[in-house]
């Protein structure tokens, strides 16, 4: 499984590739009890085993995003909801530095549903 994980990274090409690795690093620093899976072949990560997001690349434009797997609970102007009915995702410009502060400021909004309890934890 790790194997294939790692895969993921390394088999995009650049600028994608060091920006979803950035990403990874910014999302498993944001808490000790955020872990990395795989589902449905892109990278998935999980706050005390229960998904909170993933990184994947959109068809179109083939830029990396962070889809939110609770976004309908979070209200941030970068946040796109689409088609979608529970997630929404935040876009990145692979070709320019990352906005940091908003991807950790997002992430803290997604995290703190899960420590508030507005999404449940099992166990």
């Amino acid at each position: 499984m790790m194997d294939q994980l790692h895969n993921f990274y390394l088999n995009k090409e650049e600028p994608n590739k060091s920006c979803l690795l950035a990403l990874r690093n910014i999302i498993l620093k944001q808490d000790t009890n955020i872990t990395e899976t795989q589902k449905w072949g892109m990278p998935c990560f999980c706050y005390k085993k229960k998904m909170l997001c993933y990184l994947w690349t959109d068809k179109k434009t083939d830029e990396p995003y962070l889809l939110l797997v609770e976004g309908k609970f979070l209200d941030h102007p970068e946040l796109e909801k689409g088609e979608r009915s529970r997630m929404k995702i935040f876009r990145i410009n692979p070709h320019i530095d990352l906005p940091i502060h908003t991807i950790e400021i997002i992430l803290q909004q997604a995290l703190d549903l899960y420590r508030m309890g507005i999404i449940k934890i099992k166990g």
